[in-house]
């Protein structure tokens, strides 16, 4: 089991920046955390050895995730914009924590494929091929979705500086 765990611990921390990227609420993310931890515990025996273990654990986490939002949409649980309001820390830099906000309410207007994609990439450093891996999808649908994710997010982030706010004198 000691073996098992020096596997596993290093990767918590990404797994939880994942999920946090994922459900904007820390208690609910560490929640995902443990029920990842817990299903890859209980599947360890028929895990492939030769197999990258960083894939299949947000492989794992990822299809919890999915499997959360597909009985939220059955329930019909929406968060809301307010959920962005517990982002900014009190003592962090007004602009920064401005920024931050923008940045995840784009990521809110993207596809879930899409967004999925932008955070393994960009904010977990996956290669496109472990990407792929996770998302159980081909390479090319991988790079074709980032495109398109780094895309409206740009769009996104370019509108919000110039064509939503105006200066009144």
């Amino acid at each position: 089991m000691d073996e098992i765990a020096a596997l596993i611990e290093p990767q918590i921390p990404a797994l939880r920046r994942y999920a946090v990227a994922l459900l904007r609420d820390r208690e609910a993310a560490d929640d995902l955390v443990q029920d990842t931890l817990e299903r890859a515990l209980s599947a360890w025996s028929g895990r492939h050895r030769d197999g990258d273990l960083r894939a299949w654990l947000f492989t794992i986490e990822r299809n919890l995730y999915l499997g959360a939002v597909r009985r939220r949409s059955r329930r019909g649980v929406d968060l809301g914009a307010e959920a962005l309001e517990q982002i900014a820390d009190p003592g962090a830099d007004p602009e920064a924590a401005l920024g931050a906000r923008d940045v995840l309410a784009g990521l809110d207007t993207l596809p879930e494929e899409q967004r999925s994609v932008l955070l393994l990439v960009a904010v977990e450093d996956l290669s496109y091929a472990e990407a792929a891996q996770v998302l159980g999808v081909p390479l090319g649908t991988v790079m074709s979705r980032l495109s398109r994710a780094r895309t409206r997010m740009r769009g996104f982030l370019e509108m919000g500086r110039t064509g939503l706010l105006r200066r009144v004198k």
